[in-house]
């Protein structure tokens, strides 16, 4: 990849727009063209705006991919999310992205090699990795597969002690396809246990009721997660997480499962997040993850009352947010992305206004 120092930055002049003119880029997220039938909202609705511009300059309308390997997502089917892509526009090349660059960690091994993971791995003789995000095959938050990946490498990698906290979706996947992600990850952490591994489910919650709240706008979210995961303690305790949810989605759907714990046959929850401890978010995509990121790295943290805050050990799946470097450890480094149109139009003087 080329340095600033080695790319011409000269933008010639465009051949028919004229100098002076004000340009509007507009990102519609969730907005495209696919099969016209009664199933596609954007084709059913009216939309007189898009329907002018598409017919009354045919010349200048073009259609591009906004999802999958276009992208930088690993298949065709992924459909991305409202960032995919957004801070590559003009580079002109294709950036893996929070998925596929997981993906490639995993399949690489590179991810057991890096700082992050060694940072983690400093708690394994002693202390215990627990695993918290989206139990999902759904591709927008996490990935189920990944998971997986995650609990034998680190099971390879020194990790004697192993718990589970995880969200139930409903949302980016089918309601009650819980059940099934549960059942999946109960029979690898049982394969585990054979192997000698001490690996265990330790609480549970729906993702829009337990830790994955964002933008601030509900911290009870992120204290509901905080109490099972971290103090042990929750509205509801089971000795089996399968059970566990089927019984809860009799009162709500995946999305709101309220939260739980698992507990030993002598009621005491199995995976209290205590001090000497790792834990990771697994989750890849940053807006629902950056709360609790904040809750379980910043000791002046005054959103409510931790009651215990242990000393860990934590790292991200990625890092949430890179303004402010939360988490300060990430299991997979983000792409390095330059010559965007923005970095083009600031080397030309050309005055930009954003917003979103």
């Amino acid at each position: 990849m080329a340095s600033s120092g080695q790319v011409s930055w000269k933008l010639e002049d465009h051949p028919k727009l004229p100098k002076g003119k004000t340009i509007a880029v507009v990102v519609l997220d969730g907005w495209g063209e696919n099969k016209p039938d009664d199933y596609n909202c954007i084709h059913v609705a009216q939309t007189p705006t898009m329907d002018s511009l598409k017919q009354g300059a045919p010349e200048k309308w073009r259609l591009i991919r906004a999802h999958g390997t276009a992208v930088g997502l690993p298949t065709e089917e992924d459909m991305g999310n409202s960032e995919v892509g957004h801070n590559a526009l003009g580079a002109g090349r294709i950036f893996a992205q929070g998925a596929k660059l997981v993906d490639l960690a995993l399949a690489s091994g590179k991810i057991y090699e890096g700082e992050g993971f060694k940072y983690i791995s400093e708690s394994f003789e002693k202390g215990t990795l627990h695993l918290i995000g989206l139990l999902s095959d759904g591709g927008v938050h996490s990935r189920l597969d990944q998971l997986q990946l995650l609990l034998k490498g680190s099971s390879e990698h020194g990790a004697k002690r192993i718990r589970v906290h995880f969200l139930t979706d409903g949302r980016d996947v089918s309601d009650g396809s819980s059940v099934g992600f549960v059942e999946t990850i109960e029979n690898d952490l049982a394969n585990l246990r054979e192997k000698g591994v001490d690996a265990r489910i330790a609480s549970g919650g729906g993702r829009m009721y337990v830790t994955m709240d964002r933008y601030e706008n509900d911290w009870d979210v992120v204290k509901r997660g905080w109490d099972a995961q971290v103090l042990g303690e929750a509205p509801h305790k089971f000795t089996n997480a399968v059970e566990a949810v089927k019984k809860l989605r009799e009162i709500a759907n995946d999305q709101y499962l309220p939260p739980f714990v698992i507990v030993d046959e002598h009621n005491k929850a199995v995976g209290p997040i205590v001090d000497g401890d790792a834990v990771v978010t697994f989750n890849f995509r940053a807006d629902r993850m950056v709360m609790l990121a904040k809750a379980l790295e910043y000791q002046d943290f005054d959103k409510f009352d931790r009651v215990r805050i242990p000393k860990i050990r934590y790292a991200g799946m990625l890092q949430y947010d890179g303004e402010l470097k939360l988490p300060s450890h990430y299991l997979v480094s983000p792409p390095e992305i330059d010559r965007t149109s923005d970095e083009y139009l600031v080397y030309n003087g050309i005055s930009t206004f954003a917003c979103r």
